[in-house]
């Protein structure tokens, strides 16, 4: 309150001394979350012709000031999405509180604010930093759980339109990380850095043709010279502890902008995994694994950009992320003869393991441009070095006698290089845009296995020991059309990819070789009714390459009767899809059919005579599926605001499976309800519950779950301390449980569980000196398209 006090007293100061000096200054705040309000527009107008004398913009703490009004004039203050409010005197623009506009429908209020949903080519596009929806969300991936079209499993894992994986763009580029790396970037994000998210289910033809989703993550510039810093640290209480710190630093002078992004996190995890395993007329088998990792995570990524001159533009950024993990794993396995009256044998497990992650990437990014002539070339190279050992122990439980013991040491390493040209040309109302990428990958991985023998001796084993090689050439090509007819805007465009791929079994001695191009178009039509209702259409190919896992073929244990293997034989699948999307306000719904040719999946396969469950990769020869997705914000009160989401899945596979085919028709649903309650003081609480409904494949059915998340936040000293408390799964009920369909071939039953039930305390601080607006010299296309 004092520092309250102190600002409206300076505030009063400078208005008084502005007054002296034919000067105003004030500030403009929204009226409901007290929140400054960047780039209002105060313009002062003529009262007897009410021309406009001059027009000023607030800066980023909301503050404006002019010189030289009189008595004659007048003054409009405007902010889309805001109400307009006039002045007739000066002394009243002093501390000025604009309202969001709102219409009213059937007592429940609809309305389009600053934080509201928008369409961009037909894809969505979300503001995240000052949407209420996010303010209690302790990092990015924790905002990705709330925005519509998107969902994020157990173990972080990002999905768009169902189940599609995709890739994630920072300010309108690709980024080359590893899943773990990603993660971990997201982590250290702070809602609050983040200006908006544009969610892709579809993308077009000048996107690679393996991303079938896209997240294009919109970075909050400093806009302003000098420095500005940013610090969020969040602590994940549960049986155990996790911590996660995060620095971002950045520094502007009227050429260079330099950025500096440091976090460490570190803490232990848990997961736990139960199977029943069993076909007919053989033994029982009854699995329990739990599993604990106690892991760091380090990472460092700066960079700077060089504003050259009002045409060219050059960026460079170098990052490494640097993560250590001490896994304990043990299990046991009970197995019975069928009927359960005889014990077959009880067996115990141990697995520690040593776990390591060395990553380091540089990126480079050049533009150019010229009146309606752009260029734009961006170059990665990602090093990925993964280094494991493990030790697998079985006992006999009951006597505790040694079965068996063998040792694995693994070195993976990957290596990225991608390179990519575009260039486009405005004609009128229409652009023309071409582009060119080269990627290449080279993939080695080295495991060996020694086995301890009789003689108490670890010998070295070739059944289980690999060496497998995987080197990937792409060369893509694409052009693009894209022209507006009044309210129509139309985009086409066609890529080739032609993609060859050499994978190496050393220890198997099978080599399989690959080259082959393929042509894959995209077409999307948007008609704007008005700035209210949007409809789009749009039709894409995609192909998906089986990636490194899936080819390798070693195994990967569970538990010493339980792993899945990959398959060098693997084909990549192809998927043309069509998507329709209609907005009405923030309103949002889309409807998605495709059908995919060569799935990529792992099916089980029992041996009942070892005991041994494999999950092998396949090729499936097609599957149809649709979703239907809708999104919807109401305001109940002016201080309760509700998100709503609803999903409606169908999937239809051709599985032929042993000496069968199953070909089994799957509906399913998700409902997501995200509730924002602002209460006096400036505190904001939010409820989020999420259902998903029975689902599965012609295999397995998957049974329904829910999570409910809990989380309160509050704002100190002027919005520069944030801090945050959430409960996430409540109720501990978000487990995945799956059960095999067809119990005349086999009994499988299996349920996973991670710690996603963790209390959250997080705190973020943002300082620095920034003070004057630079000028934004030029954006890429990238950036025009993400705003």
């Amino acid at each position: 309150m004092k520092i309250k006090l102190w600002g409206l007293l300076i505030l009063l100061f400078l208005s008084f001394l502005g007054k002296a000096q034919e000067t105003v200054t004030g500030k403009v705040l929204d009226s409901e979350t007290k929140i400054a309000i960047s780039k209002a527009e105060i313009s002062i107008l003529n009262k007897s012709d009410r021309q406009i004398i001059k027009k000023i913009l607030t800066d980023s703490l909301g503050v404006f000031q002019f010189n030289n009004s009189t008595d004659q004039s007048y003054f409009v203050i405007q902010k889309k999405e805001y109400e307009t409010k006039k002045f007739d005197k000066t002394e009243d623009l002093f501390l000025i509180e604009l309202k969001p506009s709102a219409e009213t429908i059937a007592e429940v209020v609809i309305r389009s604010v600053s934080r509201s949903i928008k369409l961009n080519d037909g894809n969505m596009v979300m503001n995240v930093s000052g949407n209420k929806d996010f303010k209690t969300s302790a990092n990015l991936l924790e905002v990705l759980r709330k925005t519509p079209g998107v969902s994020i499993d157990q173990e972080g894992g990002i999905f768009v339109g169902g189940r599609i994986t995709p890739a994630v763009f920072i300010d309108g580029k690709p980024i080359t990380m590893s899943s773990q790396e990603l993660q971990a970037y997201l982590r250290a994000l702070p809602p609050e850095m983040v200006e908006s998210i544009e969610v892709n289910a579809n993308p077009s033809s000048k996107y690679d043709a393996e991303f079938k989703g896209i997240i294009d993550i919109k970075l909050k510039r400093n806009g302003n010279l000098g420095w500005k810093g940013n610090y969020n640290g969040n602590a994940y209480a549960n049986k155990f502890s996790y911590r996660e710190n995060a620095l971002n630093l950045s520094y502007n002078t009227e050429k260079m902008a330099y950025s500096l992004q440091t976090s460490y996190n570190n803490g232990i995890s848990t997961y736990r995994y139960n199977a029943l395993q069993k076909l007919a007329n053989t033994n029982v088998m009854r699995t329990n694994t739990y599993q604990e990792d106690e892991g760091n995570v380090y990472s460092i990524q700066t960079g700077a950009d060089f504003r050259m001159n009002d045409k060219n533009r050059l960026g460079i950024s170098v990052r490494g992320n640097f993560r250590t993990s001490d896994r304990i794993r043990s299990g046991s396995l009970y197995t019975t003869n069928k009927d359960e009256s005889q014990l077959i044998f009880n067996t115990e497990s141990e697995n520690p393991t040593e776990y390591s992650q060395k990553n380091y990437g540089i990126t480079a990014d050049y533009s150019f441009q010229k009146k309606g002539f752009k260029l734009n070339f961006l170059g990665n190279y990602l090093s990925v070095k993964n280094m494991q050992k493990d030790d697998f122990i079985n006992r006999d439980k009951p006597t505790s006698k040694l079965l068996s013991y063998w040792k694995s040491d693994l070195l993976n390493k990957i290596d990225i290089q991608t390179a990519q040209i575009d260039v486009s040309q405005k004609m009128g109302n229409a652009d023309l845009e071409a582009g060119m990428k080269y990627s290449y990958s080279d993939t080695n991985n080295n495991i060996r296995y020694d086995t301890l023998s009789v003689n108490d001796r670890f010998v070295f084993d070739p059944e289980r020991s690999n060496m497998f090689s995987y080197k990937e050439k792409i060369w893509a090509g694409y052009v693009s059309y894209r022209q507006k007819f009044g309210k129509l805007q139309v985009n086409a465009g066609l890529r080739f990819e032609n993609t060859q791929s050499i994978s190496d079994a050393v220890t198997k001695d099978s080599v399989v070789s690959r080259n082959y191009l393929e042509w894959l178009p995209s077409i999307s039509t948007t008609y704007a009714f008005n700035k209210s209702n949007e409809l789009s259409l749009s039709y894409s190919r995609k192909i998906t390459r089986p990636v490194f896992s899936q080819l390798n073929p070693f195994r990967f244990y569970f538990s010493p009767l339980n792993y899945w293997i990959g398959n060098p034989y693997l084909q990549p699948s192809f998927t043309s899809q069509m998507k329709l999307t209609y907005r009405y306000k923030n309103w949002v719904t889309s409807f998605t059919v495709g059908k995919e040719k060569d799935v990529l999946v792992r099916y089980p396969l029992y041996n009942p005579k070892t005991n041994v469950l494999e999950y092998l990769g396949t090729n499936l020869p097609y599957r149809k599926f649709a979703y239907l997705e809708t999104s919807f914000p109401v305001k109940v009160a002016k201080w309760w605001n509700i998100t709503g989401q609803v999903a409606g899945y169908y999937n239809d596979e051709f599985r032929p499976y042993l000496d069968e085919v199953f070909a089994l028709k799957v509906y399913n649903y998700e409902v997501r309800v995200n509730q924002v309650f602002t209460l006096p003081k400036g505190y904001t609480v939010n409820l989020f519950a999420n259902y998903e409904s029975k689902t599965g494949n012609s295999l397995y059915i998957i049974k329904p779950r829910y999570t409910v998340d809990l989380s309160l936040q509050k704002s100190w000293f002027d919005s520069k301390l944030n801090t945050k408390i959430s409960y996430n799964n409540m109720f501990d009920s978000y487990d995945q449980s799956l059960e095999f369909r067809h119990k005349q071939i086999m009994d499988n039953r299996l349920t996973h569980w991670w710690d996603s039930s963790r209390l959250i305390l997080s705190v973020a601080y943002s300082f620095g000196s920034s003070k004057y607006q630079v000028k934004e010299i030029q954006k890429t296309e990238e950036e025009n398209r993400a705003r």
